[in-house]
């Protein structure tokens, strides 16, 4: 039988206006990302919120001990609901993530968060690599502009190809609403 556990990625302050990263969608991702929490809770899955800290005091967003660092209170922890610190994109590595899932027998992974083309794609490709079920709530997960070679991508066309890259062979994408449904 399988047993899921809900992944909150950075969803954290510093992504919100006013915040030193602001993303495209923050508001939106985040409120569905609420709704995903709120149903994990009412089924007793398990729930790790993960937040990223940067390594360097100069870091240009996340710094250690900043309120732009904390989990915005739209998805804050509850009391026994686990908080993993990472330092790198992918919320498995140098953490304890594998073990606290693993220790739940957990199977499969619903991931939502942020930034969709940098730790949800890290995170979701190292579950899947681990062997986990991952499904992405494409909906609850944002990102922003980015730039190549004189050329701006829009978020929106860096989150869809982020979510198609993830699609083509990590992991299972659904909207909110069909995750709820389910």
């Amino acid at each position: 039988m399988s047993k899921r556990a809900l992944i909150l990625v950075d969803i954290q302050n510093d992504y919100f206006p006013g915040g030193k990263w602001t993303l495209s969608g923050i508001e939106a991702a985040t409120a569905n990302a609420a709704r995903l929490l709120e149903a994990a809770r009412t089924k007793n899955d398990l729930v790790v919120h993960v937040r990223h800290e940067a390594a360097k005091a100069d870091a240009p967003f996340f710094v250690a001990g900043t309120p732009g660092a904390e989990i915005n209170p739209g998805v804050a922890n509850r009391a026994g609901e686990e908080v993993v610190v990472k330092n790198f994109p992918n919320s498995f590595r140098d953490t304890n993530l594998k073990k606290l899932l693993d220790d739940a027998g957990v199977t499969d992974l619903l991931v939502a968060g942020a930034m969709s083309h940098m730790c949800i794609e890290a995170t979701t490709r190292a579950a899947a690599d681990f062997g986990y079920a991952v499904t992405v709530a494409h909906d609850a997960a944002a990102t922003r502009d980015l730039e190549f070679g004189g050329v701006t991508v829009p978020a929106a066309q860096v989150h869809a190809a982020a979510m198609a890259s993830l699609a083509f062979g990590y992991a299972k994408l659904a909207s909110t609403d069909e995750l709820l449904a389910g």
